[in-house]
This record gives structure tokens, C-alpha cells and sequence, in this order.
């Protein structure tokens, strides 16, 4: 059986990035294959976070899966902290996940960057526990952003290592699903930089809670640069901004970058952004009302969560048993 296994962190401000990248995919992918959505709040206190903020955000991630189209009655949705077999998994895969393998991975360098010595070991390790996350279930497939592929490369090697260790062919390699247009969404205010919930400035992303004036605030001032809109795709070379509007425009009408950019070839940014704004709005408006109206409920997100965690644990459970007995460990 084909199975997807992919998170979020709940940090807050989920933006149109996360939806383009990530959630509206997994939306589709529901139709084809046993998806387990997890909220990955172990992975988000790899930096500090406010307690009361972390559960707040817990709820707002879930109700964004739900909000989205996320089935929660077919699909797995859980908060990874309530399966303790995430952090027991990590354990042994850290005992033959060599250092040179984490030494390698970029992203610690650039989040850690002159303060090294001083990061903390969770912020080093998390790959590991990725590799636990999505191993713990068996995942086979894994939609990940470029960002994330060198993280399920290193998934894959340690699935294989603990493989070759005990002479099985106890784990699979996951594959990744990297998609087409608009994965990489970038700043409006930069379009060298992605759109990132940590952003200093609100106007470098459309969160998925705006409502249609700030969403049109948003795009009007939108950074672009004095020419008009090309008239076809390599004309874009240099023009991180101009791109990154258009790419925008093509995800959220399902349409190619070269079918957009010939709709609008010639235009005017004014023009364009009127065009981009009301595209926006239509699909962004009914999920930021449904979370909201979702988030005013959390008894029912709760469920959901709780449900879902009791799912995911009776899978991780059994695996986990069945590691366990590979290592060698006494279960009397």
C-alpha cells in the first residue's frame, strides 16, 4: 500500500506558501493514496517557543489541513508529540546515523549560522527525527519542497542502513513528490527570498487568514520593477519579482507559467495585480472563513487531533514492536 506521510510545523501564520506548496497538493494526493498529515510540534521546538503559542498554533495548522479539503475522516491527522514513537524511533536511528551524514545537511548551517556552537542538539539532529517520522509508518511517498529533499535523501540512507544492520528489508525508501508550478513561493516584498512565516514584514506573505481587503493591500504593494509583463517566459530572466506574481497566478488557476504569462503579456502591473488580487481572494477567502469558524470551535479540532492520534499510534505501536524485536531489544 502506497502511503503519504508529511507535516507542517505549527509556528502561527500559515501563509500561501504552506497552501501552494504543500496543503493543496495533499489535498489531491487524499484521493490516491493512505495519507497521514501530522502537525510537528516536536520539530518546532528545535526553537524557542511560547507554550500557550504553540497550542494555539496546533489548532491553526489543523484547522488549515481541514479548512483546505483535507478529509479528516480518511486521512490521518495528529500532532506528533501525543506518538511517542517518534522520539523512540529517532533514538536508534541516532545510534547508526553517522555525524558525517548530518554534517552535511545545509539547512543547519544556514538556521544555526555563526551561533553553531550554540544551537541547540535538536536543531542539529532533527533530520533524524524526519527520518523517524516518516519511517515509523512505513511512508513510501513524501511530498517535500526542494528545501526538504536533501532531509529524504538522508531518510533513505538511513532506512537503508538500518537495513543493511539487521539483514532486512524491514523499511522502504521513500520516494519524494516534489510538484510543478509555484512550490517555491517567494517574498512580495523579495523575490530572491521565500515567503516564510518569520518574516519581520506582513506584507511579504498572504496568510491564509486575510480577508479580501488585506490580500488585495497585499498584492497592490507588492514589489515589482517599472517594466511591463513580458511577453513570453524567458523574458522573466532577471525579474525575480515579476516571476514570482506570475507563478502565483499559474498555481492558483492551475494554468502553466507560459499559458499566464501570454494572457497577460504586455500588461501593466496595475492590471495584472487587479487580475491576481481577485484569483486570490476566491481561493484563499473560503479557507481563511472556514478556519476561522473551525478555530472557534476547538472541541471539534481537538476530536479530530485525538482520533487521529489514536490511529497513528496503534500503527506506530506495532511497528515500533516490530523494530524493537529486530535490534534485539527484551520485551518480557
Amino acid at each position: 500500500m502506497n502511503r503519504i506521510f508529511s507535516g507542517i510545523q505549527p509556528t502561527g501564520n500559515l501563509h500561501l506558501g504552506n497552501y501552494l506548496g504543500a496543503i493543496r497538493n495533499w489535498v489531491k494526493l487524499q484521493r490516491d493514496y493512505e495519507c497521514i498529515f501530522c502537525i510537528v510540534d516536536l520539530h518546532a521546538i528545535t526553537v524557542p517557543q511560547e507554550p500557550a503559542a504553540l497550542r494555539a498554533a496546533t489548532r491553526e495548522v489543523t484547522a488549515a489541513y481541514i479548512a483546505s479539503g483535507i478529509d479528516a475522516e480518511a486521512c490521518t491527522i495528529f500532532n506528533q508529540s501525543t506518538v511517542p514513537g517518534h522520539s523512540e524511533l529517532s533514538w536508534i536511528f541516532s545510534c547508526i546515523t553517522p555525524l558525517g551524514w548530518l554534517n552535511r545537511m545545509t539547512q543547519f548551517k544556514e538556521k544555526a549560522g555563526k551561533q553553531r556552537d550554540n544551537a541547540g542538539l535538536g536543531l542539529y539532529a532533527y533530520p533524524v527525527l524526519m527520518a523517524a517520522d516518516i519511517l515509523l509508518y512505513k511512508g513510501t511517498h513524501v511530498p517535500v519542497g526542494e528545501d526538504q529533499k536533501q532531509h529524504l535523501e538522508l531518510a533513505r540512507d538511513i532506512a537503508g542502513a538500518f537495513n543493511r544492520r539487521y539483514g532486512v528489508e524491514y523499511f522502504p525508501l521513500p520516494e519524494p513528490q516534489i510538484f510543478g508550478t509555484a512550490t517555491r513561493v517567494m517574498s512580495l516584498r523579495d523575490g530572491t527570498k521565500k515567503m516564510s512565516k518569520s518574516d519581520a514584514s506582513e506584507f511579504s506573505r498572504l496568510n491564509l487568514t486575510d480577508g479580501a481587503d488585506a490580500i488585495a493591500d497585499k498584492i497592490r504593494k507588492a514589489k515589482t520593477d517599472p517594466h511591463p509583463l513580458p511577453e513570453a517566459a524567458e523574458g522573466l530572466a532577471g525579474r525575480p519579482e515579476a516571476e514570482n506574481l506570475l507563478g502565483i497566478y499559474a498555481a492558483l488557476t492551475d494554468k502553466t507559467l507560459e499559458a499566464t504569462v501570454a494572457e497577460f503579456a504586455g500588461a501593466q502591473f496595475s492590471t495584472f495585480k487587479g487580475a491576481l488580487s481577485d484569483v486570490a481572494v476566491a481561493v484563499l477567502g473560503p479557507i481563511g472563513a472556514e478556519m476561522k469558524r473551525l478555530m472557534d470551535d476547538p472541541g471539534y479540532v481537538d476530536g479530530v487531533l485525538r482520533r487521529g492520534a489514536e490511529k497513528a499510534g496503534t500503527m506506530a505501536a506495532r511497528h515500533l514492536r516490530e523494530v524493537q524485536d529486530l535490534v534485539g531489544f527484551l520485551r518480557p
